[in-house]
């Protein structure tokens, strides 16, 4: 596996910090050179070990570097690389760590031009409702799933390089489309996220909302956890793959409707149905395993 001799993270908060450990750890980089839109979060990755030196600007970091990490907004991608894209050498393996593809793909080949095949578009499937830098965990990656999305222009041998890095961190790869993954992504992160927190907004809607928050207990605890993101980066996710999400928001909407039309009927029988479809699916569904429309069809409502 290459040792890359020096790695440019552009973003030193939790997502970026912890790739930065990990790397350390494993021994994939000789020197990380970090930057952050603030310096204290830069200095503080350099007093946590995450990075080895500070720079002034994603210029001074990304100079000279084989290695180069964007762990930042998904919306600031484009003119980050267009304010580094000079310094990027054919070599140069650019990733991201964004959790949407398709604008971060149109970015990037809109900003690197013809330096764009060194870009290998990547989403570590991982993370936490706490953003920063001080969050930052060495393990955060371990066993996680990593889903790349290269074009008919990604370099054959950045791709290599990125497989073998995210490896190298103990984690999963896959490869799909960029518009395979948001769509996935709409329904297994983007929606969850949305529903948990229009639950919440629910909750406080009501006049007795307080009350309610103060019986609420671990069923209600462990479905909401995911309402506490980071509102700044959810609004962007929200935005930038809208129409996936208001895709699966209509399939939510006629599910909850057979819920309803159930209920206002007493029908026992199809509220058994489809309670026992989501148990029976959520019983056997682990992270990471491959399902199939036929071992799927035998958990579906029946009414």
């Amino acid at each position: 596996m290459k040792k890359f001799e020096h790695m440019a993270l552009i973003g030193c908060g939790l997502m970026g910090g912890s790739f930065a450990l990990a790397v350390k750890r494993a021994g994939l980089v000789k020197r990380i050179v970090g930057y952050s839109k603030s310096p204290s979060t830069t200095s503080r990755a350099r007093q946590m070990g995450a990075i080895d030196e500070e720079a002034s600007s994603a210029l001074i970091a990304v100079s000279g570097a084989d290695l180069v990490i964007l762990a930042i907004p998904v919306a600031s991608t484009e003119p980050t690389l267009r304010t580094i894209k000079h310094l990027i050498q054919p070599s140069t393996l650019v990733m991201d760590v964004g959790s949407t593809k398709v604008d971060v793909v149109n970015a990037a080949r809109g900003a690197l031009k013809d330096r764009f095949g060194c870009f290998v578009p990547a989403h570590p499937i991982t993370g936490k409702e706490v953003s920063g830098v001080d969050h930052a965990d060495v393990n955060l990656y371990n066993d996680a799933q990593v889903v790349l999305t290269p074009t008919e222009l990604t370099k054959v041998a950045q791709l290599r390089q990125a497989e073998a890095l995210w490896k190298g961190l103990g984690t999963h790869v896959t490869s799909m489309s960029p518009e395979m993954h948001d769509a996935a992504l709409a329904a297994s992160s983007h929606a969850p996220h949305l529903i948990a927190m229009a639950y919440m907004n629910a909750i406080l809607a009501q006049e007795d909302g307080h009350r309610i928050l103060s019986l609420a207990g671990p069923g209600f605890r462990d479905f909401t956890r995911i309402a506490a993101g980071e509102p700044n980066m959810w609004r962007d996710i929200f935005s930038a793959n809208r129409t996936e999400i208001l895709q699966q928001i209509h399939y939510l909407q006629h599910m909850l409707g057979r819920y309803e039309a159930a209920l206002m009927t007493d029908n026992q029988a199809a509220v058994e149905s489809l309670i026992r479809s989501a148990s029976d699916t959520r019983a056997q569904w682990k992270p990471g395993k491959l399902y199939t429309p036929e071992s799927l069809s035998k958990t579906k409502p029946t009414t």
